[in-house]
């Protein structure tokens, strides 16, 4: 109880800082023309862009409108976008590999690493950052509010109550039990241990079988701070140790082996959901951007055979 009661003050005293510290490894949306006057979207590293976390969705949007504008005038100037993400060799990271910072524009991946690039070096400052983010991001709360509501309505522990008492039972338990979990899987024990839990997309150059099976082999395997595979005992050693903290500001009867034992499957459950997301999210939106692309490319060219 006083490890999380400590890592939650930490939490709290450096989020300021953590909301406003970009993650390197995370490219984010961008939209400037290429040389044929199409817009070229793609992600840009977030140590050149404002991070989308904290900037309206209208300034991506006007940038958009923007570019077909320029187009449609048949701007010739810009050139491609700055900072595209590259990888080791430094040649550009195709579009079904790169990860954004969000998916769908509000689900945090700050922990996931694109696919071929270089990633920040793993230590204790930088999971803290990354972990005080994934635990203090707003969309958090829109989970944890919507997972209340459905613990309560399944009535998951009966002694919890139910009414505005028994949401409120829930959700401040839940927030504790994300808290510590994130803090302790994505900070503590990989510090400790030199693992490297981030996500590492395999991308689609191999089959959608090979990629759901890699996705759930991650649960059990991670890296070590030198690129090595290991035992995942950083990630996993953290969701046991959730529930033993757990134990603490549950009620007796909320706290028996079985029912530790499924919120541990549920949690190994929401993760592999997660991964699979990230795993394949990129794929969908690169479909997307380029029928953007092309959509932008069509309208420009009837603009251009219309005009006198």
């Amino acid at each position: 109880m006083r490890l999380l009661v400590a890592l939650i003050s930490l939490g709290i005293a450096t989020v300021v800082n953590a909301q406003q510290e970009q993650i390197p490894d995370a490219p984010q949306p961008s939209v400037s023309l290429a040389a044929d006057g199409t817009p070229a979207l793609g992600f840009n590293e977030p140590s050149s862009v404002p991070d989308l976390a904290a900037t309206p969705d209208t300034a991506f949007l006007s940038a958009l409108v923007q570019a077909g504008q320029s187009a449609n005038q048949g701007d010739k100037r810009a050139g491609p976008a700055p900072n595209v993400p590259v990888d080791s060799n430094g040649n550009p990271i195709p579009l079904e590999r790169q990860q954004p910072q969000r998916i769908l524009g509000f689900m945090p991946n700050f922990r996931s690493v694109s696919g071929g690039s270089k990633p920040h070096p793993p230590g204790w400052k930088y999971n803290f950052i990354v972990a005080t983010r994934q635990a203090t991001d707003y969309s958090s709360f829109i989970f944890l509010g919507l997972t209340s509501i459905t613990a309560e309505g399944m009535n998951m522990h009966p002694s919890l109550g139910k009414g505005v008492g028994g949401f409120y039972a829930y959700t401040w338990r839940g927030f504790l039990d994300k808290t510590d979990g994130t803090y302790l899987s994505a900070w503590l024990l990989p510090s400790l241990l030199h693992e490297d839990t981030r996500f590492y997309a395999l991308g689609n150059e191999r089959g959608i079988p090979v990629r759901v099976l890699y996705v759930i082999s991650r649960q059990g395997v991670a890296r070590t701070y030198g690129g090595r595979q290991t035992p995942n005992i950083a990630g996993l050693g953290g969701k046991v140790l959730t529930q033993i903290v757990s134990r603490n500001y549950y009620p007796p009867s909320a706290t028996t082996f079985s029912v530790l034992a499924s919120k541990f499957g549920y949690s190994v459950m929401r993760d592999v959901i997660f991964s699979s997301i990230r795993e394949f999210y990129p794929d969908i939106a690169a479909h997307y951007i380029r029928k953007h692309r092309e959509k932008i490319a069509s309208q420009a060219a009837a603009g251009a055979s219309s005009a006198p």
